[in-house]
């Protein structure tokens, strides 16, 4: 899942929940009916209209893309090089590790300093790390210490990067249009899972791992491009201390009842569920489904449904509950399991994972866009990387219990629980009244015309 890893709201009171429902005429593409097809492409393509987001879109898409290829060339770029199997679980966890340590402070620096300096810093930063490597790998091979300590860097990077994107949506989408953002990052991670690999995986065939991490690094150059055309206000001067800023915002990320409650239910989902999933399932397709090309065809459906849940919520109108809606759409998590457990054959488990990721990218696109509208402004990345972070601390260190305790008791019945985990919790969640009491918050839509950055968005209430 990542994470799949999601932040405003003047109502009345700074953390109230609204009691009002959207409504067809003031939500992006709501109804649709009135104004015909035309209002309705109108609608869905309004956000890439605008100046600052469309900028920042081209660019992360561009840098997505780099990062799906480059994790199958660091792959290969490794065993070339001479280096075994524990040698890439070392890379791999360098790759991991220092995200979840970083984000926190990555939040908690974003608000302070403003989310772009951040993320132009991180970025051209990764844009170094990546162009070493890959000038190391076109002069020779590099060692072990090398290959970790520039995962290590590339994650530090990233750690700082995700929770300052959670509060720069807010910067460059109006909020009308925070859902339609959201949905559209989904599509851009999501289609970079699909095509990276596949395009990496032919040019590392036909030229060399260096090059393909060469073209990441070009991609971290063209999103410092993009950032840097941004027109957003420049961050106010702190004033409180670092730690004051951190101790407020975990106040807030207590008394939002809904917030703690998906972030607990995600964690036990990346610890009980995903991980194992995503380690078990390609051992039981290669006992069974056929092996590595049947896992691949696993692993395209779910990005697949991704992309097509991402697409689904641009310019749709949205539910009265997004909460409610969003718990609803994390049922479809456990069918790929599920399938797993049954020996389905690939066809049935291709179909639960197309599901599960076309549930999960509408369920993230509305539990990223509520807690947009709920948070205040200036603790958007700050909450993003305090939920990132529980979210995905387990999940991260399940990789090193899952073999052993699946070794004990085997593969099918640890993915029989965490499919079990799954559904139960989905369906306790939906029951919470806290989660379902939270309602849509609407706000007028602005005129559709290509603007030089983000409107003013009026205060509400």
């Amino acid at each position: 899942m990542s994470i799949r890893q999601y932040l405003t709201i003047h109502k009345r009171s700074k953390f109230s929940n609204s009691g009002i429902a959207i409504s067809a005429v003031n939500a992006p593409g709501g109804g649709g009916r009135p104004g015909g097809k035309s209002a309705r492409w109108s609608n869905r393509t309004e956000l890439l209209r605008r100046r600052d987001f469309r900028n920042f879109y081209l660019g992360y898409c561009t840098s997505m893309l780099g990062t799906g290829m480059s994790r199958i060339a660091l792959t290969f770029a490794v065993l070339e090089s001479g280096g075994s199997a524990t040698d890439l679980g070392y890379v791999l966890a360098a790759n991991v590790v220092p995200q979840v340590l970083f984000m926190i402070g990555g939040g908690v620096l974003a608000d302070r300093l403003g989310r772009r300096p951040v993320m132009l810093l991180t970025d051209a930063s990764r844009f170094a790390v990546q162009g070493v490597l890959a000038a190391s790998l076109l002069l020779g091979r590099p060692s072990l210490w090398e290959f970790v300590l520039l995962s290590a860097l590339l994650s530090v990077g990233e750690g700082f990067f995700n929770p300052a994107l959670g509060g720069l949506r807010a910067d460059i989408a109006p909020r009308a249009l925070l859902a339609d953002a959201n949905a559209l990052i989904g599509v851009a991670q999501n289609a970079a899972a699909v095509l990276g690999p596949a395009i990496a995986g032919t040019l590392v065939a036909v030229t060399s791992p260096a090059l393909v991490i060469a073209f990441d690094a070009a991609s971290y150059g063209v999103s410092v491009l993009a950032l840097a055309s941004l027109r957003i206000p420049p961050a106010g001067v702190p004033v409180q201390s670092p730690w004051q800023d951190l101790t407020e915002s975990w106040s807030v990320f207590k008394s939002q009842s809904w917030l703690w409650i998906v972030t607990v239910q995600f964690s036990l989902f990346n610890l009980f569920t995903w991980a194992p999933y995503l380690l078990l399932g390609p051992i039981l397709a290669r006992a069974y489904l056929g092996g590595a090309a049947a896992w691949g065809i696993v692993t395209a459906a779910f990005a697949g449904g991704s992309v097509l849940g991402g697409v689904f919520m641009v310019g749709r109108r949205r539910p009265d509950r997004p909460l409610l809606y969003a718990a609803i759409c994390t049922a479809g998590y456990p069918i790929p399991c599920l399938m797993l457990v049954l020996h389905a054959p690939v066809y049935a488990v291709a179909g639960g994972a197309l599901l599960a990721g076309l549930g999960g990218a509408i369920a993230g696109a509305l539990d990223s866009t509520v807690q947009q509208q709920q948070i205040p402004p200036g603790m958007l990345a700050r909450i993003s990387a305090i939920q990132l972070t529980g979210s995905y601390a387990l999940g991260s260190a399940a990789w090193v219990v899952i073999g052993p305790i699946a070794g004990l008791v085997g593969a099918v019945p640890l993915l029989a629980f965490g499919a079990g985990y799954a559904a139960v919790s989905s369906a306790v969640v939906a029951a919470l009244p806290s989660i379902r009491s939270v309602r849509w918050q609407p706000a007028k839509t602005p005129v559709a015309t290509p603007q030089t950055g983000p409107a003013a968005e009026p205060t509400a209430g």
